[in-house]
């Protein structure tokens, strides 16, 4: 075993990084509080074991990455369908912290700084555009450049600290706010609503972090299965917890008023809300470098599976990415639904179709039997999803149109 790489502390703080990526207080608006509480910790539970699940799969067929799993299991088409699903996703991922980063940051330096506005050149960081560029250039670029993943333990656990913030920012000012700023109070104990699927795919889409497990499982100091099983855990538990705190409170107080980003819910001028959004903001510059690493890979294993490594292809093909991620974000300030469909395709196919189709690949005996009958539930589970979440995306395409 390598005596080098990250410990299972640097390995959590990576994978932690990777699932807390947004509160979800509007999922809990789409479902209901109860139903919303049961979805997000099944989901959570699923999500747990389908991750563990990936890594079982990568030690069965002795290879080290999620596309080499696929190749295996279903030869090219395979490594197809999982390079498609991790670019367009990971991508997909950059391109919206990206967004955040121009939306968040330069409200919080005007905010905090008024005059800022009137001063030569300190006032492009209230512009959108320079944010975006200076940010993703000179943060969010270097991060990208690293080789191994667990060098951005540092820079993911200052992402923690800036959820951590998050949180207990939404848990003391929710309750105090201004009761116009509220929700009705008729929708707070509902324990279902219609929408229970679109929060299916907003949950999901908040804790699929499968396509970083192999790199961070690789990137342990002992990599065994019991070692990444104590990371997984101690990540989607404390991920749960942190996104329970944050749903409850955020809906209990805005209810039906409950937007996709609870911090846009509160006053602009709130001191506190402020510093939440400036660590919203930095979560996003350092957590897109991990999705640069997936995107990288999936080119890599894809085009350049049997090339020795080059410094020259490692520089260029992650700024290729990186900077293609900054131009599209440069283009529209709302990749909304786009992001919606392909996002939430993606994020059910990684995270509970193909794990366990390459578990029944790999090993033997009936479908129904006791070892392989959950596997197959899961995929049913996450075909359902998939196709409901695409349907409901496209209806929404529509109706946003007329």
């Amino acid at each position: 075993m390598p005596k080098d790489g990250g410990s299972l502390f640097e390995s959590f703080l990576n994978m932690a990084n990777s699932i807390i990526g947004a509160g979800l207080p509007f999922a809990f608006r789409e479902s209901g509080v109860f139903a919303g509480i049961l979805l997000l910790i099944g989901l959570t539970a699923l999500v747990d074991w389908t991750i563990r699940l990936l890594v079982y799969n990568a030690k069965l067929s002795g290879r080290n990455s999620y596309q080499e799993v696929m190749q295996f299991c279903f030869g090219k088409n395979g490594l197809i369908v999982i390079s498609g699903f991790q670019l367009v996703f990971a991508f997909g991922g950059m391109c919206a912290f990206c967004v955040v980063i121009g939306d968040t940051i330069p409200h919080v330096i005007t905010s905090l700084f008024p005059g800022i506005i009137n001063i030569p050149v300190l006032n492009l960081f209230t512009d959108r555009y320079f944010v975006i560029t200076f940010c993703t250039i000179f943060i969010s670029y270097p991060l990208s450049l690293y080789r191994d993943i667990s060098k951005l333990s540092k820079a993911s656990g200052l992402a923690l600290i800036s959820m951590t913030i998050i949180v207990t920012a939404v848990i003391i000012e929710a309750p105090q706010v201004d009761q116009k700023l509220r929700g009705s109070s008729e929708e707070t104990w509902t324990f279902i609503r219609p929408q229970i699927f679109q929060s299916v795919g907003v949950i999901s889409f908040a804790f699929v972090c499968h396509h970083n497990s192999l790199l961070i499982f690789d990137s342990l100091r002992k990599p065994t299965l019991n070692r990444f099983a104590a990371v997984t855990h101690l990540s989607t538990g404390i991920s749960m917890l942190a996104c329970l705190l944050v749903a409850l409170v955020g809906y209990l107080v805005f209810t039906d008023k409950t937007e996709g980003n609870i911090l846009n819910n509160f006053p602009e001028d709130n001191v506190t809300i402020n510093i939440a959004r400036f660590c919203f903001g930095f979560n996003m510059f350092t957590t897109l470098p991990l999705e640069a690493f997936v995107c990288r890979e999936s080119i890599e294993i894809y085009y350049f599976s049997n090339a020795p490594f080059s410094t020259k292809r490692h520089v260029i093909s992650t700024t290729i990415i990186v900077m293609g991620a900054m131009i599209v974000s440069l283009l529209t300030s709302d990749l909304g639904i786009v992001l919606e469909l392909t996002g939430g395709c993606s994020a059910t196919a990684l995270a509970y179709i193909l794990p366990p189709a390459c578990f029944l690949k790999l090993t033997s005996g009936q479908w129904w039997s006791r070892k392989k009958l959950p596997a197959v539930l899961c995929i049913g589970f996450g075909i359902s999803v998939m196709i409901l979440s695409t349907i409901l995306s496209i209806i929404k395409i529509f109706t946003n149109k007329k």
